[in-house]
């Protein structure tokens, strides 16, 4: 049970305990109605037999004259049976049932001189016997009651106990379910706030709450969030600074590079091949300063006056001119608000990671879902696997080995600054398989609809 979730645990405790709580109730009261019930019944039905035993006793005493007359009137009142053995003679009276069947024990007690009263059941009919000696008259005096009222009665209650018990459980299992979403509703809400942090939205904070048990979550999640957000702007002021800083020496270096590369040819056959190493690492240095600059400036920034109307598609076509128009796939032009700069950035890094580590551009799409602008980017490499599908997009991440060439001169940063822009824009990034293989990355932005 412990595998099954908390809120169906939480309903199912409650259903149990709701079902354990009616049934005791419905058994006590079905004990002690039926009990009180058939006391009365009984002590009715002596009563009734022995003032009918009276009757009897005095028509006997008369010498039997009218007798059958008077036990056809006592079975016609009470709608009973009797049975009077008088010096071995039987006389019975009453259709509904035959109460020569009767027990012989019963009977036997009641020859014997002993007063005796049972309840059992003759033809299908559920009776209460009664059975009087009459010493007087050395008879003996038998009546039968049927009990079909109370046998209905019975059967009522117990369906009326037994629904009321499951109705018990099963407002129990709807009590739990309100009971475990609205004691979980906090923890969804911290769930949701972390879920946004992980995505990268450290402003995210927990509201203000009046409920004393759940002021010190709040107050600590939103104290970690803060502190959290505090150390990522400083580091990445910090790397801001940095790549700032490196780039004046950088600058110097690459011009310094560009004289030695216009001199190579001059130069012995070992240092030319170590120039061109350098050369190759310098400006793999270049690139990491340049993005590094973008990203400080991106997470700094909070200026949205640039954004503007962009037709989608023609912002595509414009970053890739030179692609072949096999690959170009225009199903829809919408139209996007969005920073023009930083939206050709994130197409041209999706182009360069599809040629760089995915074997190849296969499609670029603009397509339109459900109100959501969308561009689909198709590759013709291994795919990404499905566990490392969110970690690709992340600061200095370069992907499995399958989808990076030794020649492979990125930082793991041009994915970071997609996600990064893209969620400037309110819209989500992300990739999946491509459908006969390969990876496609999908960038999906709101889409201006009026």
């Amino acid at each position: 049970m412990s595998r099954l979730p908390l809120r169906t645990r939480v309903m199912a405790w409650f259903s149990l305990v709701s079902l354990v709580v009616a049934g005791v109730l419905a058994l006590a009261t079905w004990h002690l109605s039926t009990g009180y019930m058939l006391d009365q019944r009984e002590r009715s039905a002596i009563r009734q037999a022995k003032g009918n035993a009276r009757l009897v006793t005095q028509v006997l005493e008369r010498g039997s004259a009218g007798l059958d007359e008077l036990l056809t009137g006592l079975v016609a009142e009470v709608e009973s049976a009797v049975l009077l053995v008088d010096q071995g003679d039987l006389i019975v009276g009453g259709n509904s049932v035959d109460p020569t069947r009767l027990p012989t024990a019963f009977l036997d007690m009641v020859r014997n001189g002993r007063p005796a009263h049972q309840r059992t059941v003759l033809n299908g009919i559920p009776v209460q016997a009664v059975g009087l000696p009459l010493p007087a008259k050395a008879a003996t005096y038998v009546e039968v009651s049927p009990m079909r009222e109370m046998d209905r009665t019975f059967r009522f209650l117990s369906w009326l106990l037994i629904g009321g018990t499951l109705v018990s459980g099963l407002a129990g299992a709807v009590l739990g379910r309100w009971a475990a979403t609205h004691s979980l509703r906090p923890l969804r809400q911290v769930t949701d706030a972390a879920a946004e942090a992980a995505r990268g939205d450290l402003s995210v904070r927990l509201p203000a709450t009046g409920d004393p048990d759940l002021i010190p979550l709040a107050a600590a999640f939103n104290d970690t969030a803060e502190r959290l957000q505090q150390r990522v702007a400083r580091d990445t002021r910090f790397a801001g600074d940095v790549s700032h800083e490196l780039r004046s020496p950088l600058t110097t270096m690459l011009n310094a590079m560009s004289v030695l590369h216009r001199r190579s040819a001059e130069l012995p056959a070992g240092t030319r091949q170590a120039v061109e190493l350098l050369n190759t690492d310098l400006r793999r240095f270049r690139r990491m300063v340049d993005d590094l600059l973008e990203i400080s400036r991106g997470d700094q920034d909070q200026d949205y006056s640039t954004f503007e109307l962009v037709d989608l598609a023609g912002l595509v076509q414009a970053t890739g001119p030179t692609l072949p128009e096999s690959v170009l796939d225009i199903e829809a032009r919408p139209w996007v608000l969005a920073d023009r700069r930083r939206l050709e950035r994130v197409v041209a890094n999706l182009l360069d990671n599809a040629g760089r580590h995915g074997g190849g551009l296969v499609r670029l799409g603009v397509l339109t879902r459900e109100d959501r602008a969308r561009i689909e980017v198709d590759d013709a490499g291994p795919g990404v696997p499905e566990e490392a599908r969110e970690h690709i997009f992340e600061r200095f991440a370069r992907g499995s080995p399958a989808r990076r060439e030794a020649t492979d001169s990125g930082a793991g940063l041009g994915l970071a600054l997609v996600t990064q822009h893209v969620r400037r824009h309110h819209g989500h990034a992300w990739v999946e398989a491509r459908p006969g293989g390969g990876a496609r990355f999908v960038v999906e932005l709101p889409e201006v609809t009026d």
